[in-house]
């Protein structure tokens, strides 16, 4: 059966060839169809896959960047190898994205939405302004400009090298004794090859990027230039010389403050001799007047050290007046004791620490206690949230209303507890560690200054595994990598920023 406005050809050759024409068209026609079908199937593999290599980088984020009694499960890799995996997820996914999106046809100028943030406002901008072609047809026409589009992107020019040329020219006067020339300037390396230029993008490089100098030394021979390790690194022992009276300066300038921050934490260090690591301690103190409404910019400063004695945070601190804020660790309270020295020092607690030992219980559904306590303490961060940065008085009066029940709350909770449960269990440690340090973890409700946890320090200390700073984002940052400069090198993995 035929459509009535399709007229056959009475001629047989014409007729056979209509039909092939007509069979080839329904061939094409099945090939795209099948085509379709298969593009279907791959894009909704491709979207499965996408949606569980996403959930896995959610899932590995959790894990290396949350909190560290947060995290769900041990990590089974080191920290460089989880940030390795988050970059190979990443890049799969994108991967994943362009083979699907390939072409595909989309009208003419315009693109998905994607949300930006636009760009730093001190970043150099290049004007580049495209004008329409001029047409033939366009000739004698007066073109008036109705707007335009305008878009941004991010370019980078590579560093490179140069060489600083200076001459000092030598000068005698006709008929006198005597030669003049101008003092040589004052450099870092005296007689060395690099400026203080170079000598700031090694050392960020290295304590900052976490870049070691066998690395950069391979960097920089892909330039002609060869700077060989042990010469950067007796550079880097100069540099952090220099830098002592800046270490100094600052940790002066946060013992001025109302509070200090203190945290420690264990540092692999290379034992001279030996070939192998022993284990040091790296002290952190901070400071940080913003929450309380400071104008002071934030510091903070390390101290390396071979123990982890009380004797150690009573040296650092020797003389300072004020808030020490800190976790439970016992060396801290020889700090309140008239003999040190140091009895002007007030400390106040952590709720952050006692808060992880109650979340893993509460992770591991092993405690409605623990439960009850996580979500109740979770009121306290949420009132910190509404008042940080404003004034002291609207801080206390925030902590007055709602803190103070919450806290009467929790304490009650767990006075009742403890004696119900084993001794031996983790709830009853919990506990007790929470109960024996009241009078600390109160004191945040009548003083502003007092910060609900430490995690400011934390925050600051972790990243340090490979490297030791001192930090003043005041202005630009200026890190002095304490242990290579007053001790020795250290062999650590590297953990990035949360």
């Amino acid at each position: 059966m035929t459509p009535p406005d399709l007229k056959l050809p009475d001629d047989v050759e014409a007729l056979k060839a209509m039909v092939l024409a007509m069979a080839e068209k329904a061939a094409r026609a099945d090939a795209l169809q099948n085509e379709v079908a298969d593009l279907k199937a791959r894009n909704a593999d491709a979207d499965e896959r996408i949606e569980r290599l996403t959930q896995i980088l959610k899932a590995f984020d959790r894990a290396r960047f949350g909190r560290r009694s947060e995290k769900l499960g041990s990590p089974t890799t080191d920290d460089e190898q989880q940030a390795f995996v988050f970059e190979e997820i990443e890049t799969g996914i994108a991967a994943i994205r362009a083979q699907v999106n390939k072409g595909r046809e989309r009208p003419e100028g315009k693109r998905p939405p994607r949300p930006r943030k636009g760009f730093a406002p001190h970043m150099e901008r290049i004007e580049v302004v495209i004008e329409p072609e001029e047409l033939p047809e366009h000739a004698g026409k007066q073109k008036v400009l109705i707007g335009e589009d305008v878009s941004e992107r991010l370019d980078v020019m590579p560093a490179k090298f140069r060489v600083i040329v200076t001459r000092r020219p030598k000068y005698a006067f006709k008929n006198e004794d005597g030669v003049i020339q101008a003092a040589a300037p004052a450099h870092i390396i005296e007689a060395g090859i690099p400026t203080e230029a170079l000598l700031a993008q090694i050392a960020v490089s290295k304590y900052a990027d976490g870049l070691p100098l066998y690395r950069q030394e391979a960097i920089y021979a892909r330039d002609k230039v060869e700077l060989d390790r042990k010469l950067m690194a007796q550079w880097m022992g100069k540099l952090g010389f220099e830098l002592e009276i800046l270490a100094d300066y600052l940790f002066d300038e946060i013992k001025k403050g109302e509070r200090i921050f203190a945290d420690e934490t264990t540092l692999p260090t290379l034992a001279p001799g030996s070939g192998s690591t022993k284990t040091a301690y790296l002290w952190a103190y901070a400071r940080d007047d913003r929450p309380f409404g400071g104008s002071g910019p934030p510091m903070v400063v390390y101290r390396f050290e071979d123990s982890r004695a009380g004797e150690c945070v009573a040296r650092h601190l020797k003389g300072y007046r004020g808030i020490l804020q800190v976790d439970g660790y016992a060396a801290y309270n020889k700090l309140v004791r008239s003999d040190r020295g140091n009895d002007g020092v007030t400390l106040a607690g952590c709720w952050s620490h006692s808060r992880r030992k109650f979340y893993e219980l509460h992770v591991a559904e092993s405690s409605k206690v623990a439960t009850e306590t996580v979500e109740r303490m979770a009121k306290l961060w949420q009132i910190e949230e509404t008042v940080r940065g404003k004034s002291p008085e609207a801080r206390v009066a925030a902590r007055q209303h709602t803190s103070v029940a919450v806290v009467a709350e929790l304490f009650a909770l767990w006075q009742k507890t403890l004696p119900r449960i084993s001794g031996k269990s983790k709830l009853a440690e919990a506990l007790r560690y929470a109960i024996s340090r009241r009078a600390i973890f109160e004191r945040f409700l009548t003083d502003s200054r007092i910060e609900l946890d430490s995690n400011i320090v934390e925050r600051a200390i972790r990243p340090q595994a490979t490297q030791c700073s001192l930090y003043t984002p005041s202005s630009s940052i200026c890190k002095h990598w304490n242990l290579t400069f007053r001790r020795r090198l250290t062999r650590a993995p590297f953990t990035p920023h949360r």
